[in-house]
Order: structure tokens, then sequence, then C-alpha cells
């Protein structure tokens, strides 16, 4: 299967099955959050279309739990919500992109290419990364110091894999936004803000380092801050 669609909505998801197959790709629709996230664990889709509001399991929770059964398949989440919070809440949970109701189907159609792409790009690029004793794997979606592993989102790591590709040089804001977010995306680059607060706390607070800097007025640098601070 190509495309797995978890939608309530009849109506948009019986046009989305249909819209996508004429596109020639092969398309499974289901309705509840429960039988998507059993189908989703089981069969190797090349993207998933994840509504947020389903009867039993919300979507939220799905994406949740495919990231940690280790299902590495792209999301595209769909919601009636609106605003960068509710985004960063599914972000959170893993989705690799998210569209707000009501959308264009040129625009959903666009984004499905776009995730399809870059984790074919992501297949065949190397994958593991490391900066001093931080390391991260963009294949298998871990990362960790030493040997000791850290739990980030889909998002939170392709964004530390994007300053870690570039270790040691300065990445704008809106370098990150184009490397991380789809063209398609026409929020602004606040939401990087949040992103590498949330890595600050994940990857270098614990373990007292400071290795994200902020370069005034420029962006972001990942340099190899191997040292414990007193």
């Amino acid at each position: 299967m190509d495309i797995l669609v978890i939608e309530d909505d009849m109506q948009i998801g019986s046009a989305l099955r249909d819209g996508l197959r004429r596109e020639g790709y092969t398309v499974e629709h289901v309705t509840d959050g429960l039988t998507g996230l059993q189908l989703a664990q089981q069969n190797p889709y090349q993207v998933i279309v994840l509504d947020v509001m389903l009867p039993g399991v919300h979507g939220y929770r799905v994406c949740a739990e495919l990231r940690k059964s280790g299902v590495t398949t792209p999301v595209l989440m769909l919601t009636a919500k609106d605003g960068e919070y509710d985004e960063a809440e599914g972000l959170d949970t893993g989705a690799d992109d998210y569209l707000t109701k009501p959308f264009s189907y040129v625009v959903l159609l666009a984004r499905l290419r776009a995730l399809i792409r870059r984790r074919g790009e992501n297949t065949t690029a190397g994958s593991l990364l490391r900066t001093g004793d931080l390391w991260l794997d963009t294949s298998t979606h871990r990362c960790g110091r030493g040997e000791q592993e850290i739990a980030l989102t889909a998002r939170e790591l392709k964004v530390l894999a994007c300053l870690a590709r570039n270790h040691g040089q300065v990445i704008s804001k809106q370098d990150i936004l184009d490397e991380v977010w789809d063209h398609a995306y026409d929020g602004g680059t606040s939401i990087i803000e949040v992103y590498i607060s949330t890595l600050r706390r994940k990857i270098d607070a614990p373990f007292d380092r400071h290795s994200i800097e902020t370069v005034h007025r420029a962006g972001y640098r990942l340099t190899d801050d191997s040292s414990t601070h007193a």
C-alpha cells in the first residue's frame, strides 16, 4: 500500500481516497483510530494521512503510539484546529507535517509528494550523525549522548539533524524552516525558536551542556561542547 488515510468524515475520506487513486496511488481508507493504528503498525505505507478528531483513539494518540512502536512512516496530520500551539502539539507527537481544514487538495497533494520524496532521500543518505558524544540516527529516529538515549519527536530530530549536518556553521531560522518544513508551510520562523528551546531542554540541560548556540540576528550553530560546567 502507498497511502493510509485515517479520516472519520466519509465525505473527506472518500474524496481523498478517490483523488489519490486517480493520481496513481494505492490507498486504504479507514474511519477510526484503532483500526488505523493497527494497519499502520502492520503495513509499510509510504505516507499516512491522519485526522486528529477520530472516534475511539484520537489522532495525537495514534501518532504517538506509532512513533513509540518504532514506525517511522511520514505522517501528515489533518485538523480543524488552528494556531501555532495546536501545530506544535501535533508535531510533538511525531507528525511530519500539518494541514488545517478546510485545505486545498492541491496543497495536500504537494505535501504528500514532498514527504514521500524526503523519505526516499533519507533512506539513501548517511543516517548516523555525530557531534562529540551527541549522536543521532535519522533512519531509526534515535538520539543520545554517549550510551544514554534521548527521546526526540520526529520533527525535533529533523531540526537537530539539520544543525548536525552543518556542524560548526551558523544556520538561519529560514534555512532550518526550508529544510525541515514543507515549502507549503505558511507559518513564521518563530516555530523554530520553540523547537530549539525544546532541544536544549532535552539534549543539553540534563547533561550540563551548551551545544546549541544562538548567533545574534544570524541563527543557530551546533558545537562540540563535550565538557560539563559546574
